[in-house]
């Protein structure tokens, strides 16, 4: 069977990741927090008929070689943790992180895990949790008849009471950093754990050693570039129907040749 069939294929199904990585991206483009998705491609291993820098003959060397590419592959999905824009939105538990860092979540099975999203709420408890339901850690409760909250940039949280001009400090929200934030493992809901490729958390007050500082009031949009997104499908598309052409052209010359010979 034509090469050129087997090499396409694997350029169709790269392609198709691609695309499904693009349609992410765009899907979450209103997700507080979320960070875009890159593809990364690779190349097969070649076929080498001629070694590069072989012998032509007892005198000569060849200054180049002749080797068949067998394709590509998607390798990787890399995430940008670039910053999305901040939007204000004057509600008193929604927090954004400016510059580096990550909010620390207590999943169910007690495992830590960490997003971006500090868009908070207050359970029956009293506690701050995120919008699923999962506790901040370390954690912090509202005490009841608390009229007014105040999150600093340092990540100090002061309730403010009715009946006492002064307002009284609660707890600390923390941040954690990671030397390849790109190494973490995606586990949806906006949530990230760590993995050996990220390294272990580094833990830290915000504003303080290189972590962001905190934003009350605002929240960290998507960093989707609905421009650049659209560029890539189109080109991810042509990529696509070129591959496709390839291979319609194959199966004409094995038509030729089953026709004529």
């Amino acid at each position: 069977m034509h090469a050129a069939l087997y090499v396409s294929k694997t350029g169709l199904s790269a392609q198709d990741k691609q695309l499904t990585t693009i349609s992410n991206n765009l899907s979450n483009v209103g997700t507080v927090g979320f960070k875009r998705d890159r593809a990364v491609f690779e190349d097969l291993l070649y076929q080498t008929q001629r070694q590069p820098g072989g012998l032509a003959n007892q005198n000569n060397e060849l200054p180049s070689g002749l080797q068949l590419g067998t394709g590509v592959r998607v390798v990787a999905t890399q995430k940008e943790f670039t910053p999305g824009s901040l939007e204000v939105t004057d509600q008193a538990l929604d927090v954004a992180i400016n510059g580096r860092g990550f909010i620390q979540v207590l999943q169910p099975d007690g495992n830590l895990a960490y997003t971006r999203n500090g868009q908070f709420q207050i359970n029956g408890e009293g506690e701050l949790v995120t919008n699923s339901g999962l506790l901040i850690e370390p954690g912090i409760v509202i005490p009841e008849n608390t009229s007014q909250i105040n999150i600093s940039e340092d990540g100090i949280v002061s309730a403010h009471f009715a009946d006492d001009p002064q307002p009284q400090e609660i707890g600390q929200i923390q941040l954690a950093d990671f030397i390849n934030p790109s190494g973490l493992e995606a586990i949806g809901g906006n949530l990230y754990v760590e993995t050996v490729a990220s390294g272990n958390p580094v833990i830290g007050a915000p504003s303080e050693e290189g972590m962001g500082s905190l934003k009350q009031g605002m929240l960290e949009s998507s960093n989707v570039d609905i421009v650049q997104e659209m560029v890539d499908m189109i080109s991810t598309q042509r990529a696509y129907e070129l591959n496709s052409k390839v291979v319609s052209s194959a199966d004409q010359m094995l038509q030729y040749i089953n026709q004529t010979l």
